[in-house]
């Protein structure tokens, strides 16, 4: 049986189709995908994300655990409490475990949050690694998650929330505040401005109540892959994974190289791909005609064989896109294999749509 996340009976109330998502009951839609993801690009879309994971790093370790652990540097975090930092969790080959946020409190400790899909396998791992540092790892899964996104997020959370609410929309992007037991990042996974908020699962009813209330529109994850796959934002499983670094999935820029003395899980493997090059690349793509790309269709180039990583229709551009692995040397001559059809695409690099404006 899939497990039910606090707001789990406020979706069933409002009539979500619900789907079993990573062992999570969640809303796919509340009627109409579309009218939900143009919500989000044009005024202010509510996702139920409780069904991330939490976990909480507490101890004199826990610094020295985070840079040894993640392919990004969590130094970057000293001396700036609130700020949050995107990286990978990566193996001894270099593949991608998780991606993830981690968050530095003003307590000192470290907050992250992961992946719903990768749960069984990161808290573990996590927890492994960080008995034997002596650092106190603390699972908080009595919360709730409530990404509050889009243009009109910034005037939702102030209407929902009154004078609270300005010290949440005074944050740059990628920075926390806490609350009144309110955890509030400027932080998402639309392309569009917002927030995400970890309150306590006692109060997510309350609290998702008021933000309706406030013109925010109920948004399941139909909406959330369309707009993700607009922002060119990955996806674990499908961008990326255990056997695909981040070099090759578009993710480069979140390995911190430097200083050259950091020991990181994979850094090896990863070295070592860097100096050879890598095999691959992901790309976005625009196709023509109507015909819907998909995960695992065939993209033939001139340079060989790649694949669609993900793949649907934009809402916004009105045309079919893709994220795909293509050879590091493909330039051009795009084709998509669609059931049996090849389909000319062009080459662009994401996002294909940012704050509600097209970028290819």
């Amino acid at each position: 049986m899939p497990r039910n996340t606090p707001l789990y009976h406020a979706h069933v109330g409002a009539g979500a189709r619900m789907v079993d998502f990573a062992g999570w009951s969640m809303p796919l839609h509340y009627g109409s995908q579309l009218a939900e993801h143009e919500a989000v690009r044009t005024a202010c879309g509510l996702f139920d994300v409780s069904h991330m994971t939490v976990t909480d790093f507490q101890g004199a370790g826990a610094r020295t655990l985070l840079r040894r652990l993640l392919a990004n540097d969590v130094a970057k975090l000293d001396g700036c409490p609130g700020k949050a930092l995107y990286s990978c969790l990566l193996n001894d080959h270099g593949g991608v475990i998780d991606d993830l946020i981690v968050y530095l409190r003003g307590d000192g400790t470290y907050r992250v949050v992961s992946n719903a899909a990768t749960r069984d396998r990161v808290r573990p791992y996590l927890a492994e690694h960080a008995a034997a540092a002596g650092v106190a790892l603390v699972p908080q899964d009595a919360v709730a998650l409530i990404a509050v996104q889009g243009p009109a997020a910034v005037a939702t959370l102030r209407a929902a929330w009154g004078d609270a609410a300005e010290r949440a929309v005074a944050l740059k992007p990628f920075y926390s505040v806490e609350i009144d037991g309110v955890f509030a990042g400027r932080t998402g996974y639309t392309g569009e401005d917002g927030f995400e908020l970890i309150v306590g699962a006692a109060d997510a009813q309350a609290w998702w109540n008021r933000l309706c209330d406030a013109g925010g529109r109920p948004c399941g994850l139909g909406a959330r892959d369309s707009l993700r796959l607009e922002a060119g934002l990955n996806l674990n499983g499908q961008e990326m994974d255990e056997t695909i670094t981040p070099l090759e999935s578009g993710l480069g820029w979140t390995v911190a190289w430097a200083p050259e003395d950091r020991g990181f899980v994979g850094r090896p493997a990863l070295e070592a791909q860097r100096d050879a090059g890598p095999k691959h690349r992901l790309t976005g793509l625009v196709l023509e005609g109507r015909a819907l790309p998909r995960h695992g269709c065939d993209v033939r180039t001139g340079a060989g064989e790649g694949v669609v990583t993900s793949g649907g229709h934009s809402p916004v551009l009105g045309q079919p896109i893709a994220l795909a692995r293509v050879p590091a040397a493909a330039q051009d001559g795009f084709h998509v294999v669609i059931r049996g059809r090849e389909i000319a695409a062009r080459a662009v690099r994401p996002p294909f749509v940012r704050h509600g404006k097209v970028c290819v």
